[in-house]
C-alpha cells in the first residue's frame, strides 16, 4: 500500500510554517541589512563578546567555513571587529563594533514582530498549548532518532520562558 504526502498532514504543515517563518524573518532581518547566517554570529556575540570562530562554530553549529565567510562579510560591513587573542596571538577572537552593537535592539524588535505575526489570533491559553505540543514534538523525535538532544545541525532549545515559540536552521530560522 503506498502512502501519499497529505497537503494538511502535520510534517507538511510544519514545513510549510517553517518557509513561511524563514521567509518572515529573512525580510525583516534584511531590512536592517543583516543576511543570511549573521543572525546567528551577532545574537552568540550579543550574549559573549570576543568569541573564537571555533566557538561561534559550535554555538551556531554551522561549519567551520560558513562562520570564517560570514564574519569576514561582516567585518567589511563594519558589524564586527576580528583581533588577534592578547594571551595566544594564534587565536582570533571576534568583536562586535559599536554598529553591530547597536543593531541589538533592532533585531529583537524584528523577533518580537515575528513572533506577534506567527501567534497572532491566538489565546494566551493557545499559545501555551502550542508550545508544549511542539516541545513534545521535538522530544518525540529526537527520542525516536536515537538521541536525547536535538539535532547537531541547526536546531536550538526552544524551551524558552514565556511561551515563546522560536525555530531555527533547516527551514525553521530565523535568518
Amino acid at each position: 500500500m503506498t502512502q501519499t504526502v497529505q497537503p494538511d498532514g502535520i510534517s507538511s504543515l510544519l514545513g510549510a510554517l517553517c518557509r513561511f517563518q524563514h521567509a518572515r524573518m529573512h525580510g525583516l532581518l534584511h531590512a536592517l541589512g543583516i543576511y543570511r547566517g549573521q543572525y546567528g554570529v551577532l545574537r552568540a556575540l550579543w550574549q559573549e563578546d570576543g568569541l573564537t570562530q571555533t566557538e561561534l562554530t559550535e554555538r551556531g553549529h554551522v561549519r567551520a567555513a560558513t562562520v570564517s565567510k560570514t564574519t569576514q562579510r561582516m567585518e567589511k560591513a563594519g558589524l564586527v571587529a576580528r583581533r588577534r587573542d592578547a594571551a595566544d596571538q594564534r587565536i582570533s577572537r571576534v568583536y562586535l563594533t559599536e554598529r553591530g552593537r547597536e543593531l541589538q535592539a533592532d533585531v529583537e524588535g524584528a523577533t518580537r514582530q515575528l513572533q506577534k505575526d506567527v501567534l497572532q489570533g491566538f489565546t494566551l491559553e493557545e499559545r501555551v498549548l502550542l508550545r508544549r505540543f511542539l516541545i513534545q514534538m521535538r522530544d518525540n523525535l529526537a527520542e525516536a532518532a536515537g538521541r536525547g538532544e536535538e539535532p547537531a545541525r541547526g536546531h536550538r532549545d526552544s524551551r524558552r520562558e514565556g511561551g515563546e515559540v522560536h525555530g531555527h536552521r533547516g527551514g525553521c530560522q530565523h535568518a
